[in-house]
């Protein structure tokens, strides 16, 4: 493994150059993602445990985000919805390699309104509807030809209409009561800016590497 080690050599994160809100600098780092060619840089692990305090991760896509909190969106009868329901707290983890930066959120979850949910359903391209429509998310299946003919037998089904959202299919959105900006510096003495929610405004503080 010791190959495969390299060297951060970036201009680091200063707290004078961080700004005083976490989610102007979230956007400001993921634009600059974006900008830099990052694939998917929306893509983030999102970190569920259940009932028992039993962790999962898993990686999905950020589909919005402002002060009110960071949304995906998927089955509510997958592993992580159910989780979720047990236990309204996730951890979200941005991992921008090419910047050698990363972005970890941590806060409650609330559902995203039947509203919202609508309205980024309708979105998605007709064959994504479908599938989310067909697939029973989390739950064993036979083989790949029970999930393809499930597909089919959506298909058929909304074949001269619209596909509407499923009611097993909806948002999640993390409020976020912690920020934390890493940016990955020489000899591993990395840059580390924790935002920590304090009232009705959030306190700053640099983390030893």
């Amino acid at each position: 493994m010791a190959r495969l080690r390299e060297e951060y050599e970036t201009d680091g994160l200063s707290m004078r150059a961080a700004d005083t809100d976490p989610v102007r600098q979230f956007d400001r780092w993921f634009n600059e993602a974006v900008d830099a060619g990052v694939p998917q840089a929306n893509a983030m692990t999102v970190a569920t445990a259940d009932g028992r305090g039993r962790p999962s991760a898993r990686v999905v896509l950020l589909k919005g985000y402002d002060r009110s909190g960071f949304v995906f969106y998927t089955n509510l009868g997958s592993r992580k919805s159910e989780e979720l329901a047990a236990n309204p707290r996730a951890a979200l983890c941005f991992l921008w390699l090419e910047l050698h930066r990363q972005v970890r959120i941590e806060g409650p979850v609330t559902a995203v309104s039947d509203a919202e949910s609508d309205e980024y359903f309708a979105s998605r391209p007709r064959g994504a509807r479908i599938a989310a429509a067909a697939s029973p998310q989390s739950r064993e299946i036979p083989d790949r030809a029970a999930l393809e003919r499930l597909v089919t037998g959506k298909e058929a089904e909304f074949e001269d209409g619209e596909v509407f959202r499923p009611a097993h299919w909806g948002g999640w959105r993390v409020r976020p009561e912690r920020f934390e900006f890493w940016q990955g510096r020489r000899h591993r003495l990395h840059d580390r800016v924790v935002y920590l929610a304090e009232g009705d405004g959030w306190r700053t503080a640099r983390l030893a590497p």
